[in-house]
């Protein structure tokens, strides 16, 4: 049986799609497993135990290529593209994405069974011949369970599998030892996010860095994809902070998070990795709503400002109130709570 999973992206989202995966291998073990990733989250699912093919989308360097008046190599990269995806003749196709980028994938594929929701969001369910409700009110990674539950899969055991990677582990060891932290002993901040409405300010994740510092004795890492936008903090700290951004890989966070003590973020990619790992997560919220997209499972501990136009989920927003009102001293009573529970 060959099998194709369609979920591009985002981080998150792939993260959230890895217990599915799970739960299609356990129902189907001979089956010969396909997942299409765009390039950003490729490395969450390639040299995957539980996966035969991955195909890498570059849509993004395409488009941008394209912006650029560089049509034919996106060109041929999409060509080669298809006819990779088209190697195989698939006996079932999952669309988990459920947008019109996906729906191509899906078109292309010539699955014989094409699932997908139950959905016309960006005409997304145009080339589906079977489809499921999409229940809104669950959890991303319950809902998208929802599709090995309908082929007769068990769910109840939800696995967050990640490749292995010797490398990024070695680096992580490296990191520790030049940082000198100890496993367990160490706080990790992720101050990134992609929307402007998710931030937290950086005097806020300076003076809880230094909070931590002080009162708790424990050194504090602040992770994220550019050292710049994280010196606008540690410049702010009256203690140190240790600034790896920029410096590690998605396999790196995901081991460097297995150390930390507790792993404290915005809503975000990371903050999925995090909770995937094992780490306990502390996520701040604002304009998304953490019943749909926070970190998966009981240990974690979610912190908003409670206000009554939360969960908005606007990009953009000229008070930011929800995050505003979110204060270090909160965020840190909370730090202090899940540390006399250890």
């Amino acid at each position: 049986m060959n099998i194709l999973i369609v979920k591009l992206s985002a981080i998150g989202d792939v993260i959230h799609t890895l217990p599915s995966l799970a739960a299609l291998r356990r129902l189907y073990p001979d089956a010969h497993i396909t997942w299409v990733v765009e390039e950003a989250a490729a490395d969450l699912v390639k040299n995957h135990p539980y996966l035969d093919t991955v195909l890498i989308s570059r849509r993004k360097s395409w488009s941008k290529d394209i912006q650029k008046g560089k049509i034919l190599k996106p060109l041929i990269n999409t060509l080669l593209l298809i006819k990779e995806l088209r190697r195989r003749r698939y006996d079932l196709v999952i669309d988990f994405h459920g947008l019109f980028k996906s729906s191509v994938i899906v078109f292309f594929s010539r699955g014989k069974r094409k699932l997908g929701y139950d959905s016309l969001q960006e005409l997304s369910g145009l080339f589906l011949n079977e489809k499921i409700p999409e229940d809104m009110n669950k959890h991303a990674v319950d809902r998208y369970l929802d599709f090995p539950r309908y082929l007769g899969s068990k769910t109840d055991n939800v696995e967050f599998i990640l490749p292995s990677n010797n490398d990024a582990e070695a680096k992580v060891r490296l990191l520790m030892s030049k940082y000198k932290l100890d496993d367990k002993k160490f706080i990790a901040i992720n101050p990134v996010a992609y929307w402007e409405t998710k931030l937290w300010d950086n005097e806020k994740f300076a003076h809880l860095a230094d909070l931590a510092n002080n009162k708790l004795k424990m050194k504090v890492v602040f992770t994220g994809s550019e050292k710049g936008s994280i010196e606008g903090i540690t410049s702010r700290m009256t203690t140190e902070g240790i600034n790896l951004g920029g410096q590690t890989s998605l396999l790196d966070l995901a081991y460097l998070y297995k150390k930390a003590q507790m792993v404290i973020t915005t809503d975000s990619g990371p903050m999925h990795l995090a909770s995937a790992v094992g780490a306990p997560v502390i996520a701040l919220f604002g304009p998304t709503d953490p019943a749909r997209t926070g970190p998966y499972g009981k240990e974690h501990t979610i912190i908003t400002a409670g206000l009554p136009c939360s969960p908005c989920f606007l990009k953009k927003c000229s008070t930011k109130k929800c995050m505003k009102d979110i204060s270090p001293e909160q965020v840190f009573a909370v730090i202090e709570e899940k540390l006399r529970k250890e």
